[in-house]
């Protein structure tokens, strides 16, 4: 695979750096692009880099308003049929100038990662094997089994190993991972959210109207969720009292609308064939939004833990 990047400021060189380490070699070319130009640009051809190589997929990070609109014509211009924008500050690339590109995109297959870390495999060829070494993290922990005596508690397990079997673009994940070893188990989800800060996440801290929260925070769920699946396990996650939950009688589902993890395009919160609401504890960010919305009342969050079995769930 032949990748050729757009970057600029910060966000783009921490991007860049950390894909590198792992593929430098498939590589092709990467343009610098100026970080302070103007949001509006008339004409566009000045910018647009010469003497381009034939790419597979074309990668924009941290690119701000009109600047965006060139990533067509790099990709058309080297032939490549993938692109993935990366979105980490809603004001850099707002839904009207989105819009346009996905008009103009054509032939090309264009995904907006808002984000970056919550990209997943799309069928597309290029950006499915990109997503095998980065893209919404998936970790592996190996952890110290209890010996059975009565004096251990449940939950003393401690982390012994992390792997990192896919890391976020900017490689928070990989930096997560080795503070998570010796760790408690119980607490290696809100550790984990905890450096995740630390790193830190240099996505905007701005309420994103699509989103219905802050990137950053989306962002932070999907490392939590990462470790959650790895151990089978959630310590903290809201849940539905199906008893008590209306089945969208009199509220619509206000609980899905307002879910960031569900605009995110994860399926945190399931409508079952009853009408009634799921929340998936393993993506469940405990941003407690749904908790506030419901008009019944219906939804708590519970601090305990909850295995995260498979449950059988008939769905509209």
């Amino acid at each position: 695979m032949k990748i050729y990047i757009l970057s600029s400021g910060k966000y783009g060189k921490r991007i860049v750096n950390n894909l590198a380490t792992t593929l430098s070699s498939e590589m092709v070319g990467i343009h610098e692009v100026e970080e302070d130009l103007p949001e509006f640009i008339e004409d566009l051809t000045p910018y647009i880099p010469e003497n381009l190589p034939e790419s597979d997929l074309v990668i924009a990070v941290g690119l701000k308003g009109d600047i965006n609109l060139i990533v067509l014509e790099v990709a058309r211009k080297t032939g490549a049929k993938s692109v993935i924008i990366s979105i980490n500050d809603h004001t850099n690339l707002p839904p009207g100038l989105r819009k346009e590109i996905e008009e103009d995109a054509l032939d090309i297959n264009v995904v907006f990662a808002k984000p970056f870390c919550s990209l997943k495999p799309t069928g597309d060829q290029y950006i499915d094997e990109f997503t095998q070494n980065f893209g919404k993290p998936e970790l592996e922990i190996e952890f110290d089994q209890l010996t059975g005596n009565q004096d251990e508690e449940i939950g003393a397990e401690l982390i012994k190993k992390v792997t990192v079997k896919r890391d976020a673009p900017c490689g928070c994940t990989a930096f997560v991972s080795q503070e998570l070893e010796g760790v408690p188990v119980t607490e290696a989800e809100f550790i984990a959210a905890e450096k995740f800060h630390n790193y830190p996440c240099l996505a905007s801290m701005a309420k994103d109207s699509e989103l219905n929260d802050a990137i950053l925070h989306v962002a932070g769920y999907q490392i939590r969720e990462a470790v959650k699946k790895a151990l089978s396990f959630t310590c903290k996650s809201a849940v539905v009292d199906e008893e008590c939950c209306m089945g969208g009688d009199g509220c619509e589902h206000l609980c899905l609308g307002v879910c960031p993890q569900v605009n995110a395009g994860n399926g945190t919160i399931i409508i079952q064939a009853d009408g009634k609401a799921y929340i998936d504890p393993a993506s469940c960010g405990s941003c407690q939004l749904c908790i506030r919305e419901c008009p019944y009342g219906c939804i708590e969050i519970v601090e305990e833990k909850m295995d995260l079995e498979k449950k059988s769930i008939k769905i509209i």
